[in-house]
């Protein structure tokens, strides 16, 4: 793959990403150390999500680079950036996105095998990393279980490939206060004891004083010729 001598961690490089209707994000340089955990912060609208899709793969810039312990993902081929993401990315959707009719360690187990089939002993792995989510039910069907219990399969489904970093979106969005603080709580956790980078996206104010860092994506939004700065996600 395309490696560079940069340190592991995410590295951001004259990054510039257009929407269709007057708006842009341009990121001159950001850089997020391996085992950091930031906030992405800002109002809905800025690009928060789109940062992180960027960031994941998902989406592709304009321009830039995207480093990810050393590999620049935008120089990768479609199938290849695949690959990696499933190996050295991990992701946690504000709706879980479980695979429905699936048990819990089902989908742990599936997230496995596709992004890291080379690791030894992949059930004991999905299993070893529910539980030391606190998940006890791990042949129940996901739709069955909590909403709690469902988002603890999701955060084992994103560590269990022992990702370089792990990405959450919104993941509060949902929750009330308290539900909220323990969910963040878990996350934190689970990136720090997979040894990850961690970011997490929120327009919540509360979850400013959880982390050390926090980043305005605000500041990285750009109006062009085309409009204004309300198109982003």
């Amino acid at each position: 793959m395309a490696r560079s001598e940069s340190s592991d961690g995410v590295s951001i490089r004259g990054l510039r990403f257009r929407y269709d209707r007057g708006f842009a994000i341009e990121v001159a340089r950001l850089d997020v150390a391996a085992g950091e955990q930031v906030l992405f912060s800002g109002a809905s609208g800025c690009g928060k999500s789109t940062l992180l899709h960027l960031i994941s793969g998902i989406e592709t810039p304009e321009a830039g680079s995207i480093l990810i312990d050393g590999t620049d993902i935008c120089a990768l081929s479609g199938t290849a950036r695949d690959t990696f993401r499933g190996r050295r990315v991990g992701m946690v959707f504000q709706t879980f996105q479980l695979l429905q009719g699936f048990t819990a360690l089902e989908n742990v187990l599936l997230s496995l095998m596709l992004g890291a089939p080379t690791l030894d002993q992949p059930r004991v792995r999905a299993q070893a990393a529910l539980e030391r989510l606190g998940m006890r039910d791990l042949h129940a069907p996901v739709e069955r279980l909590s909403v709690g219990q469902q988002q603890r399969v999701a955060v084992a489904r994103a560590v269990v490939t022992e990702p370089s970093v792990v990405l959450a979106d919104e993941p509060t969005a949902s929750l009330d206060p308290a539900n909220a603080e323990a969910a963040v709580a878990l996350i934190r956790s689970a990136a720090q004891v997979a040894g990850a980078a961690l970011i997490v996206t929120s327009h919540d104010p509360a979850l400013r004083s959880v982390f050390t860092r926090v980043v305005d994506v605000s500041q990285y939004g750009v109006a062009t010729a085309a409009g204004h700065m309300g198109a982003a996600r």
